[in-house]
């Protein structure tokens, strides 16, 4: 996968995995043949786990050819859940859904996506859970800095062009939630929530689970606490008996690899879920919300005219006839997933030594907290 960052984030570094890529290489090309039959064994090299915008799951690069044989060379992308000692973001990875979701997507939609290759469930080849997808070719908007920090080929597009990128992925979302009957169809995806008697209950119980999974390593936030505590007192009881759809997760631009503008691999599935389909349409504003604070943090312009509320719903509404309900509550419950992720992400960087473990972690680790306050603090 291709992806472009901004040069001036270029002595950033985060470490992801102690896992050895020859050793991976190695084992990857012995179990190969029993899923793609060859006459010869494959020769195959792999990179080490990418430090581009997604940090949860390791995404590897792979290269495959055949020398003794008449398969043409594959290029690939490994996906594989994070070894339990280099502090995984997520309790459980379930790779055979994130597999099964984007086959599904691209079965079943227009929704571009990459092609699956193979899954290994048990982790018995190379000590976790894995699948191979084709590796596809687009720029991705950059997170490190925040495409809304300038220097990049997103916030140097003229404004047309920015407004096209946003509409088509608007779209995207719009794809993966005209999935017919997704109980059904893919609701294997809630299979590791709680019981609930609705999908985004369910969905909110598995978050306060996450929560005291990253508590344990760097300690209690009150804000979270203040903030679920708030999501219990304002459950929107009317949208999460709407009809559910299949749910990206984490839909934002910077898991899109885009080509003249237009998505060409919607990536990045690890919280796909079934339920309410505000739980994207908020998460993809909301992502934007946070780069936008960041970019006013280091006294940057910003792109306040890319992803507001009434273009996206508006567009939203045009391609599937359905108006979202209020989105303020899907903001924060966004927000505290967020900062769930920086408080794993921190609690990995102070693993591998790139930090040290911070005095106060709100004000350190969740760079959105004012934003967060913010929201919290409007009148109802």
């Amino acid at each position: 996968m291709t992806t472009v960052n901004d040069p001036t984030a270029d002595d950033f570094h985060m470490q992801v995995s102690s896992r050895d890529s020859a050793v991976l290489a190695t084992k990857l090309a012995a179990w190969l043949p029993s899923v793609i039959p060859s006459q010869a064994p494959p020769v195959i090299t792999a990179a080490g786990a990418s430090e581009a915008n997604g940090m949860s799951s390791e995404t590897i690069a792979v290269q495959a050819s055949w020398p003794d044989d008449d398969l043409p060379d594959a290029r690939w992308i490994l996906r594989m859940a994070p070894a339990a000692n280099d502090v995984p973001v997520f309790r459980q990875y379930r790779l055979d859904h994130q597999y099964e979701v984007i086959r599904l997507v691209g079965e079943l939609t227009d929704v571009p996506v990459p092609k699956v290759v193979a899954l290994e469930p048990t982790g018995d080849v190379l000590g976790a859970p894995f699948f191979i997808m084709e590796e596809c070719s687009g720029i991705v908007p950059p997170d490190v800095l925040p495409y809304t920090c300038g220097n990049n080929w997103l916030f140097d597009a003229p404004r047309e062009q920015q407004r096209a990128l946003q509409d088509s992925t608007i779209k995207a979302i719009a794809g993966i939630h005209s999935i017919a009957d997704a109980p059904t169809t893919c609701g294997f995806l809630n299979e590791t929530l709680p019981s609930g008697d609705t999908a985004l209950r369910r969905h909110l119980d598995w978050f306060v689970d996450w929560y005291e999974f990253a508590a344990g390593d760097l300690g209690r936030s009150p804000l979270i606490e203040r903030s679920i505590a708030w999501l219990g007192d304002n459950f929107p009881d009317d949208v999460a008996a709407a009809e559910p759809v299949v749910t990206w997760g984490d839909a934002r631009i910077g898991n899109v690899m885009y080509d003249d503008f237009a998505p060409v691999a919607v990536l990045d599935w690890e919280m796909a879920r079934v339920g309410p389909r505000e739980t994207d349409v908020a998460w993809v504003i909301f992502a934007h919300m946070v780069f936008e604070e960041i970019a006013q943090m280091l006294q940057m312009p910003g792109m306040p005219h890319l992803f507001r509320e009434e273009d996206v719903r508006e567009t939203y509404r045009e391609l599937t006839g359905v108006e979202v309900g209020d989105l303020r509550w899907f903001y924060i419950f966004a927000a505290l997933q967020w900062c769930v992720v920086f408080m794993r992400t921190g609690a990995r960087r102070i693993h591998f030594g790139e930090m040290e473990a911070p005095k106060d972690m709100e004000a350190e680790l969740f760079y959105h907290r004012p934003l967060l306050e913010r929201l919290l603090s409007e009148e109802s």
